[in-house]
């Protein structure tokens, strides 16, 4: 009799939260040096990321892990910190973009040494140059299945359609 726990399937997602779990706990620690949690770290560097330091509000809780009234209240606590601020969509009062500030680039700048030191080190630099093309090429067709709105306004073409700011 085969045991049902024995399927890779679950092997599968079990490594995948073990992982996730020892990166971010690593993660915490030196975001935390730095003055930012985990949520405002993904905000920002996902900002950082795309076309002119901004996203549209709704582009960002798409991309990120967070809901729309979830991003609405971490960027009203970096806006207070003056991490980011908010440019208002001149054809549609309905949208607004988030939008890295000076200061918050400086604080991504002073923050991402450290970040990709620990990624080197607990993350790709286990990894040989073909594993690691494989494994980013599997997790962007599976978070491409499962979260397809991952990438709303993060090229430049979504960016010139989105100018309009029309609500997602």
């Amino acid at each position: 009799m085969t045991n049902v726990f024995d399927d890779p399937r679950i092997t599968a997602v079990g490594l995948l939260y073990e992982v996730h779990a020892g990166l971010s706990a690593r993660f915490a620690a030196q975001l935390e040096e730095h003055d930012l949690s985990s949520v405002e770290f993904e905000v920002i560097t996902r900002l950082a990321r795309s076309p002119g330091n901004q996203l549209r509000m709704t582009d960002l809780a798409a991309q990120t892990s967070l809901s729309t009234s979830g991003v609405t209240r971490v960027v009203d606590r970096m806006e207070r910190d003056g991490l980011l601020t908010r440019r208002a969509c001149p054809n549609d009062r309905r949208s607004s973009y988030a939008v890295v500030t000076t200061a918050g680039m400086q604080r991504l700048d002073e923050t991402l040494p450290g970040h990709l030191r620990i990624i080197e080190q607990w993350f790709t630099g286990q990894l040989d140059p073909e594993a690691l093309t494989a494994l980013l090429d599997g997790l962007r067709r599976v978070r491409d299945a499962v979260h397809p709105g991952a990438t709303a306004g993060s090229t430049d073409q979504e960016a010139a359609d989105a100018d309009d700011c029309d609500p997602a």
